[in-house]
């Protein structure tokens, strides 16, 4: 098991990254300034691994595993089959961390197709700090978890989500993987104010940060990862470096695809962000 403070700076440092798609494969591979990856998980098979993260991994870019259904917010003890998954792709890709999110995705064997927000009770946390020490326990490399975005939240919660993030990690020594997009989601759809999330969370356990755009309809806010990041959410990262130096910061971008240009465009917009709170005044 981890020991406390063992995902501090789990990651070591990253840098500016984006996230690995098999549609942007090529573009990435000649796209400069780039200095990480992350890969979901659930899309590759570490004993073949695509072409293009064998080619970024010889060029010396880190690569991390980014799962999204291990389910480590439910009731039930994390599969030992996903579990293993994710070991495999970090050992295969000599990554230096392994992300996942808390959330809750299955439940009775049905699976919800989402990641939900977890109920934020004493004996959610009870249970899902022994889900977390159980991943630890079976992952080669630290673990990070990653808060996420909301549309609701649940009638009977005790703590806010940093609250319940910091407990977790004075508990577990698990990382953060901080979305800014899901904090600024979160603001908007809940009126739950992103920067006293900030204030609260021990960011000195942070791993890397996401970056994302999404789009409003019909008064929410959907975390598409299909558009460029809004103003407010570059606003928060900047809010988010001027308390922690966080080393690394990675786009997330999952479908209609822009061009080479936008996404360099895109990724010089997170290192202005990210410089701006280091600037005077």
């Amino acid at each position: 098991m981890a020991e406390p403070g063992a995902g501090q700076r789990a990651g070591g440092e990253l840098g500016v990254g984006i996230g690995w798609r098999a549609e942007l494969d090529l573009s990435i591979e000649r796209m400069p300034g780039v200095d990480f990856l992350e890969v979901v998980a659930e899309n590759i098979k570490p004993a073949d691994l695509p072409e293009s993260l064998r080619v970024l991994r010889a060029r010396g870019l880190p690569v991390i595993p980014h799962g999204v259904s291990l389910g480590v917010g439910g009731a039930e003890p994390p599969s030992p089959a996903r579990l293993a998954h994710l070991a495999a792709c970090a050992e295969a890709l000599d990554s230096p961390l392994v992300s996942e999110h808390l959330a809750f995705v299955r439940g009775g064997g049905i699976e919800v197709g989402h990641l939900l927000p977890v109920p934020r009770t004493r004996d959610s946390l009870r249970v899902i700090t022994e889900n977390v020490r159980r991943a630890q326990d079976a992952l080669p490399v630290p673990l990070a978890l990653e808060n996420v975005a909301a549309i609701f939240g649940w009638p009977d919660d005790e703590l806010t989500e940093a609250q319940f993030l910091a407990e977790l990690v004075e508990r577990t020594g698990v990382g953060l993987l901080i979305d800014v997009a899901n904090l600024y989601t979160n603001q908007f759809n809940l009126g739950l104010s992103a920067t006293d999330a900030l204030d609260a969370l021990p960011l000195e356990h942070l791993a890397y940060v996401h970056v994302a755009g999404g789009e409003e309809h019909h008064g929410i806010w959907h975390d598409t990862h299909t558009a460029f990041a809004p103003e407010p959410v570059l606003d928060l990262l900047t809010e988010l470096c001027a308390r922690a130096t966080p080393p690394g910061a990675l786009l997330e971008w999952d479908d209609d695809y822009p061009s080479d240009a936008a996404l360099e465009s895109e990724l010089a917009r997170i290192r202005t962000a990210m410089s701006a709170a280091r600037e005077p005044g």
